[in-house]
């Protein structure tokens, strides 16, 4: 069954894309709901006229998009949980977590744009942020035990930024005695 969809339904598409659906799912869901249309041919005209005059509208929502998503772009996010002796989770981490810490920084994100699968052991993740169709920030989820220090990750990270500054100078003497052998 093809429809036209009213809005924008996170697995499924985006509003006025034309998607097919089993035709239970159209006939007793979205079509009841209001979220979609069929989509005859009179249906996609009107459509298509519909999309020539939103098009400066639409270009709009996506630049608008756009400067949430560069809002959103190198935040990182460190959620401490409690953790069994094995490195699982008591409980899990999900998009309603991740909404929250992202809020403690400051971004107002709605959970339902945010797709990830649920996080239910320790390490490294990523969360999808889906802003508009053509704009999606990932962004990079550590789940680490609760009490564990959050500075260690950091300190290792710096670590070998500063043995790498050694080795350049190091480097530089050899190439300075090479020119003084020829």
């Amino acid at each position: 069954m093809e429809l036209i969809l009213k809005e924008d339904i996170i697995g499924l598409g985006y509003k006025n894309d034309i998607v097919n659906v089993k035709s239970g799912y159209g006939r007793n869901y979205l079509i009841p709901q209001g979220k979609a249309v069929i989509a005859s041919e009179s249906a996609k005209k009107i459509l298509a006229e519909n999309l020539k005059q939103q098009a400066h509208k639409l270009a709009a929502q996506k630049a608008a998009a756009e400067e949430r998503g560069n809002a959103l772009r190198g935040v990182a996010l460190t959620i401490a949980a409690k953790v069994s002796a094995t490195g699982q989770l008591y409980g899990s981490v999900n998009t309603a977590t991740v909404a929250e810490e992202l809020k403690k920084l400051g971004h107002d994100i709605d959970r339902k744009i945010i797709t990830m699968r649920d996080i239910k052991k320790v390490g490294d993740y990523v969360a999808l942020v889906h802003f508009h169709k053509e704009v999606t920030v990932e962004i990079p989820v550590t789940v680490i035990a609760e009490g564990e220090p959050e500075v260690a990750p950091v300190a290792e990270k710096e670590a070998p930024a500063v043995e790498e500054a050694p080795a350049v100078e190091e480097a530089a003497p050899a190439e300075e005695e090479a020119p003084a052998a020829e």
